[in-house]
């Protein structure tokens, strides 16, 4: 299993030097890779119709992903990058594709994107995109994306995408992974269909000190998922990613991770968000302890 860190977003603050420590930090202590959330606007949920369903308001900060992974792939050399999940209907596909491909170049292929539908209506309608068709653009831009990254001159006339005879370049050296997010079964079939893997979400709940509510979910997502994948006859390897929380007891971080583990889940990240930190470099203090709680730098894990 890798286990790696969520970007803790909202409370990091912007200080270019706490992220670059931060990322700095996860790499020497051993943690695979860093996991960043998405979104491009903070809309205010006063009065709103339809109302946003959406945990984030307009007070919450959010670096955008891949600019942040372009500054960070210069400061670290062997962490990975991933998008968990990147709102991609949202976004113009070729200029994704030619971002991503920008960030695995300069990484030498340590980007994984993920990407999902959203729910922040607001976005799409500042971005000139329709809230109504995500789901349907969504899967024509996965396979749009891995046509651009081949490096080859396209051709496509889709439904939402023409491009007349057009390239990348420089393209991705290896095929860059798409995986998937969201909360249903929707989301779980197409990933199986068109993904190289899967973010699970983990519902942390006031009422369940020590997670094992939630970590019960998240192993029946997992389960879920797996069994649409092998219903969709993919033989391809197809990757999980759980989640732990910094705020759960600590004599409970080991037995968390390795119920993922026995689950089948091939990707952790720990989230030290709403942990009850109060200033940016605690973060990375946080990181420190977890890792030498669970022994992270042990190569038997």
């Amino acid at each position: 299993m890798q286990v790696g860190v969520v970007f803790p977003q909202r409370e990091i603050g912007s200080d270019p030097l706490v992220i670059r420590d931060l990322a700095q930090a996860a790499e020497s202590l051993g943690y695979s890779h860093l996991l960043a959330y998405d979104h491009v606007l903070g809309a205010s949920h006063d009065r709103r119709e339809p109302p946003l369903s959406g945990p984030y308001t307009e007070h919450d900060e959010f670096h955008e992903p891949l600019t942040l992974f372009g500054f960070l792939c210069a400061t670290t050399t062997t962490l990975g990058f991933a998008t968990g999940v990147l709102v991609l209907p949202q976004r113009q596909t070729a200029l994704v594709a030619k971002q991503a491909a920008a960030v695995a170049v300069l990484s030498h292929d340590r980007l994984r994107l993920g990407v999902g539908v959203g729910w922040n209506h607001v976005e799409y309608t500042a971005l000139g995109a329709d809230f109504h068709t995500r789901g349907r653009l969504l899967d024509e831009q996965v396979a749009v994306l891995r046509d651009l990254w081949s490096g080859r001159v396209v051709d496509i006339a889709g439904r939402f995408h023409r491009i007349d005879r057009a390239s990348i370049a420089p393209s991705p050296a290896a095929p860059i992974p798409i995986w998937f997010g969201g909360r249903g079964d929707v989301a779980f079939s197409r990933a199986a269909r068109l993904g190289d893997g899967f973010i699970l979400p983990r519902f942390p709940k006031s009422d369940d000190a020590d997670g094992t509510v939630a970590l019960k979910e998240l192993v029946e997502r997992a389960a879920r998922v797996r069994e649409l994948v092998d219903a969709a006859g993919r033989d391809a390897p197809f990757g999980l990613e759980g989640r732990v929380e910094l705020a759960l007891p600590r004599d409970r971080w080991e037995a968390d991770l390795r119920a993922q583990a026995a689950a089948g889940i091939t990707h952790v990240c720990l989230n030290t968000m709403d942990a009850g930190l109060t200033h940016p470099r605690e973060h990375i203090e946080a990181l420190e302890t977890f890792a030498a709680e669970v022994q992270l730098g042990d190569p038997s894990r």
